[in-house]
């Protein structure tokens, strides 16, 4: 990529689901405002246009560069069709799992006209088909195959069922012009999950539909604009925490369809490195998978997760919403340390690269932790991801920062662009201080 010109100042645009955030960085990296604005439906352009305005108004000399990362897609929706109702959900959870996906419907047994209606209803952005062990009759993932085929569907579909009748699938739905993305079988036999190949099919689809920014009036300028997903710029900046720090560092990046984690450092800048991306974690549409996922993991009891019910169910339906008191504020924030310990655990628990040395840095980012408030919250959150029991044996004595005035993803575009030094900048002046 060319770099940037040295002398011009850039204006660092992240498009998220929600909001749309932007900086203004002179080339020295000297922070020189910040704006945002909602993400706009429909027309994502107009929330991007309105968000550069106002931060460009804070000044700079000349015409800043527009530099700009997006993940407007938010979670992709999965649905999963297979043979039998509890391998089936397992399986689907298995392979959305650190993905960047979440499991909208399940279906089990052979698709009926009425259960094309359901599955088609449930605007999945993915289709998962399993079905049958290896060695098992070939018909019912035929038959659904045949069916999906058939149907008004249009979402991809990732291929991963009985490998004896895969060519033969792989033929139905590739007749009618389905993309199919044909990969092993996630259940090879009776009692075993192997999520591995399908989750990887379903990570590269991942980072082609959080992008966003579809429909034939909005994407040739947008596309022009906006070439990189935010996961990415996230992950380079923190590469350039590692590289300052000279250790391992741990980000999580919680917004409000996913919850992202980096770990980079600790071994060869590229094999050091590993992201994961949770599409049923966050604090807006993917709020109600923190209370399911908390329990199953222990982190919530039942108790809390009823007081809890009510703020859940608010943030999946209101996703605009910025809490106006200190209750409203804290409650966001437990949803926010919530999201972090279970995608940390995941994350961990994930197959790294290459041996990785202790974590020296951990990072918090994501717009609910750059509404400051009273009352030590911030504090209270770091607090909470020490205390976890499965966490402290990694976490240690890291030392933990949070991302108060937005500077992980802006770093990340402007290393990518050549702008290693403004980069480092950015991230001293204003994180590590």
């Amino acid at each position: 990529m060319t770099p940037v010109r040295d002398h011009t100042a850039s204006v660092c645009l992240d498009v998220g689901s929600t909001w749309t955030k932007a900086v203004l960085v002179h080339p020295d990296g000297a922070l020189a405002g910040y704006a945002e604005h909602p993400t706009t439906t429909g027309d994502v352009l107009a929330g991007m246009d309105a968000t550069v305005r106002a931060v460009t108004a804070a000044g700079s000399a000349g015409e800043p560069e527009l530099l700009a990362c997006s993940s407007a897609g938010g979670g992709l929706r999965l649905a999963v069709v297979g043979a039998d109702r509890l391998s089936t959900t397992e399986a689907g959870h298995r392979v959305a799992c650190s993905a960047g996906a979440h499991v909208v419907h399940v279906h089990a047994g052979p698709l009926e006209p009425a259960d094309v209606r359901a599955l088609r209803n449930a605007r999945p952005g993915v289709v998962l088909l399993v079905g049958g062990s290896d060695g098992d009759d070939p018909a019912p993932l035929l038959h659904n195959a045949g069916r999906l085929a058939r149907a008004r569907i249009r979402p991809p579909i990732v291929l991963a069922g009985n490998a004896d009748a895969r060519d033969d699938a792989l033929a139905l739905l590739k007749a009618t012009g389905r993309t199919v993305v044909p990969c092993d079988n996630v259940l090879p036999q009776v009692g075993e999950v192997v999520p591995g190949p399908a989750r990887a099919a379903l990570v590269a689809l991942y980072q082609r539909h959080a992008i966003g920014g579809r429909g034939p009036a909005v994407a040739p300028r947008f596309r022009r604009l906006v070439r990189v997903v935010t996961p990415d710029a996230v992950g380079r900046g923190a590469v350039e925490l590692a590289r300052i720090r000279a250790s391992r560092v741990l980000l999580v990046d919680v917004g409000c369809a996913t919850t992202d984690v980096h770990s980079a450092g600790g071994g060869a800048r590229e094999a050091g490195t590993l992201r994961t991306v949770e599409g049923d974690l966050g604090v807006r549409a993917a709020a109600g998978g923190v209370l399911v996922e908390g329990q199953a993991e222990g982190v919530v009891d039942p108790v809390e997760a009823d007081l809890l019910a009510p703020t859940v169910t608010r943030m999946a339906s209101e996703v605009g919403y910025v809490p106006t008191n200190p209750g409203s504020a804290a409650e966001d924030r437990r949803i926010a340390a919530l999201a972090a310990i279970i995608a940390m655990r995941r994350h961990l628990r994930a197959p790294a690269p290459e041996p990785a040395v202790g974590i020296g840095v951990v990072v918090l980012t994501g717009g609910v932790f750059r509404q400051r408030g009273p009352g030590g919250g911030l504090a209270a959150v770091l607090a909470t991801l020490r205390a976890d029991p499965v966490l402290a044996s990694s976490l240690g004595d890291a030392e933990m920062v949070v991302d108060t005035d937005f500077t992980v993803a802006p770093a990340g575009l402007l290393a990518s662009h050549g702008r290693p030094a403004a980069a480092e900048a950015l991230l001293r002046d204003h994180l590590l201080g």
